[in-house]
This record gives structure tokens, C-alpha cells and sequence, in this order.
């Protein structure tokens, strides 16, 4: 099963990255549906919609498209992260130059180069999100600091001690229960929010993303 979600889970995480609006006129049939995001805890799941309580505070539904896909995420460690390690770092700029992280996802070496790139995020007002692979991994006296490589270029992060950081792990419908926090990368349709995967907490876990 997780050979199956993964890449679809990759799509959505890094969806956001295509959202933008285009800069020339395109035809309607060309244009991609609005991204959205919808973090919260689960109010109720039907089979084909989640109830989300988000974290703005409203109760939305989700419609699960046919074949959506499922997983979760487990506890890591910085230490784990090693060159040539493929990682999502959401980030936000600090005022010493540079990027801090806000939370570090490691992929499985399966989904390596899902989604390369360095992008707007919506975590938190100005931050960003970075799919890169690990050019080297430096302890420091505050953490560790990270550089990172994507499509020719380099980011330097640095990652504080105590910064989430997760990988994927299985999940199964009996996951989705009342509580269960969620991050559901989405789609905007005529009936509300569209998902074809969904990341839900597990075992004390939450999607940090």
C-alpha cells in the first residue's frame, strides 16, 4: 500500500507549487483547479467526506475522490538527515539571513525528486516550502544546519532543536476518528474541497506540514 500512496501524497504537498495563476489568457479547459489546504482535526468521517474542524476555527467537508490515498506520519529525528537524503522543509526567513525551518519532512528514498523545488507555503504568513536533496548536514552549537540543492541551485536552512521532524508512515481508514488531526492537501471544486490523499496523525503524531 504505501508504494501507492506515495506519490500521490508528493503531488499533493507540493501542489501549491502550480497554483499559480498563469501569465497569459489559456483556454478554461487548460486551467488547473484552485489549491487548497485544509488543516484541523476530524469532526466526522462518512466514507466519502471528511467533517474538518481547521485550525481558523470553521467546520468544512471534504469529498474524497474516487481512489484517494491515505498515510501518516512518524516521529524522525534531525539526526537522521544525511546527504543525499531528499527532504520538504517549510521555512521562514530569519533576521540573521538565511532560512529557519518550521517543520522537516524526510521522504522515502521512493519519492526522491517528487516535487523539486523551492516555493510559496501557507503554514505560516512568508514562509516557504523547500524539496531539495541534502548536500551536507552540519551540527551546530543551536541545532543543525542544512544545505540543500534543487534544480542547480542551493538554500542553506538552519534547524533548530526542537523542529517537528517526520517521515511517511501507513495509515488505514480506522485512523480517520473524531480528533484525529489532518493535513489534507486539496483542490477547490463547485461542491466544496476536492482530495485525493489525505495525511492523518497517528500514535501521538501530527502532520506538521
Amino acid at each position: 500500500m504505501i508504494k501507492t500512496i506515495l506519490p500521490a501524497l508528493a503531488l499533493g504537498l507540493t501542489a501549491i507549487a502550480s497554483a499559480a495563476l498563469p501569465a497569459a489568457p489559456v483556454h478554461a479547459e487548460d486551467q488547473k483547479p484552485e489549491q487548497v489546504h485544509v488543516r484541523g482535526s476530524i469532526v466526522s468521517f462518512s466514507g466519502s467526506v471528511l467533517k474538518v474542524k481547521t485550525r481558523e476555527g470553521e467546520t468544512v467537508d471534504v469529498t474524497l475522490a474516487d481512489g484517494w490515498k491515505l498515510a501518516s506520519v512518524a516521529n524522525a529525528a534531525v539526526t537522521d538527515i544525511k546527504p543525499g537524503d531528499f527532504v520538504g522543509i517549510a521555512s521562514l526567513p530569519s533576521a540573521g539571513g538565511g532560512d529557519g525551518a518550521l517543520e522537516v519532512l524526510i521522504f522515502p528514498p521512493a519519492m526522491k525528486g517528487a516535487g523539486e523545488g523551492s516555493y510559496g507555503w501557507d503554514l505560516k504568513p512568508n514562509s516557504s516550502m523547500t524539496n531539495a536533496t541534502v548536500a551536507d548536514a552540519v551540527k551546530g552549537v543551536d541545532g543543525r544546519t542544512v544545505t540543500v540543492s534543487y534544480h542547480g541551485k542551493q538554500k542553506k536552512i538552519a534547524i533548530p532543536d526542537g523542529t517537528p521532524v517526520v517521515t511517511i508512515a501507513p495509515a488505514s481508514n480506522d485512523d480517520l476518528v473524531p480528533g484525529a488531526v489532518v493535513f489534507i492537501p486539496a483542490e477547490k471544486a463547485a461542491s466544496g474541497a476536492l482530495a485525493h490523499q489525505v495525511l492523518v496523525g497517528k500514535n501521538g503524531v501530527v502532520p506538521p506540514m
